[in-house]
């Protein structure tokens, strides 16, 4: 493993992070990473899987079955989750539900934020007719887990970075940068290729700050950056800071979004998250 794999490139205090620092994951999740990178596996054979983990298979099964995905009939089991949403959608809910489980005290709104992010780029996805919203909706999700492994991993400069964020009205992004030298996206992308998620992930959560950037799939960066500045304009939990994000330009020309659609997005944007307030406390 080269160096820049091993250790992101900047520390704090000279203490580096490393790859053996990430959040564990639950054994299953580390088996389901081998699975999938079997081209003759099946949904029955990842299902015998996931179900040996009840816990984490409700929970999945929870989120599958919200507003976000909006499906006509209840889905029961794991086989008929994987049917319906493919592998890589499913395996990135099984990260974020993994990784959100046991929050630090403070960041509590941190996932509602990300799963109102989640909604909000599905919902954009659906708005403009593109395929897979369900990845859209993942990468939403996982958009915000850098914030996490700072918090459990770094937690003196993770105290600075709110320090800064509350005293001087930075963004969460300023703040890191000043404490840091980077921001939580790179750990994003740090994270996405140390576990190996596909590029429609790691490039969503990669560049959901800067979708331009995005050399393959900046439709999920863009559905991200803009699901991100509507739930923090609609006030859905919290990323950290009070600010809205910018959204460059650029983002709106990648989705193809003009004044008419962008007001039918607004709209169900909106009637979604008066759908599921107070679904995921």
């Amino acid at each position: 493993m080269d160096k820049s794999s091993e250790y992101l490139l900047t520390n704090y205090n000279g203490e580096l992070l490393e790859v053996k620092s990430l959040p564990t994951l639950p054994s299953v999740l580390e088996e389901m990473n081998q699975l999938l990178h079997n081209p003759d596996i099946s949904p029955e054979q990842v299902a015998d899987l996931l179900v040996k983990d009840q816990v984490l298979s409700s929970k999945l099964l929870k989120v599958v079955n919200s507003p976000i995905y909006n499906f006509p009939g209840k889905i029961s089991s794991m086989q008929h989750a994987l049917v319906l949403l493919g592998f890589n959608v499913v395996h990135g809910l099984l990260l974020s539900t993994s990784i959100f489980e046991n929050l630090p005290p403070g960041m509590n709104k941190l996932w509602d934020h990300s799963m109102a992010v989640s909604l909000a780029a599905a919902e954009i996805a659906r708005t403009l007719n593109f395929k897979d919203p369900g990845e859209f909706a993942v990468a939403g999700l996982l958009h915000d887990i850098g914030k996490v492994v700072i918090e459990d991993q770094l937690p003196e400069a993770a105290n600075e970075i709110r320090t800064l964020v509350k005293n001087e009205d930075l963004t969460m992004r300023q703040a890191e940068e000043k404490v840091l030298g980077f921001s939580h996206e790179k750990i994003n992308g740090w994270l996405a290729n140390a576990w190996r998620l596909p590029p429609v992930l790691a490039e969503g959560i990669t560049y959901h700050h800067c979708p331009p950037e995005a050399t393959t799939y900046p439709l999920q960066a863009a559905c991200v950056q803009l699901g991100d500045f509507l739930a923090r304009v609609f006030q859905q939990g919290s990323g950290g800071d009070n600010q809205a994000p910018e959204v460059c330009p650029q983002t709106f020309k990648v989705l193809g979004i003009n004044k008419k659609n962008l007001i039918t997005i607004l709209d169900r944007v909106g009637e979604k998250f008066s759908e599921v307030s107070g679904y995921f406390l």
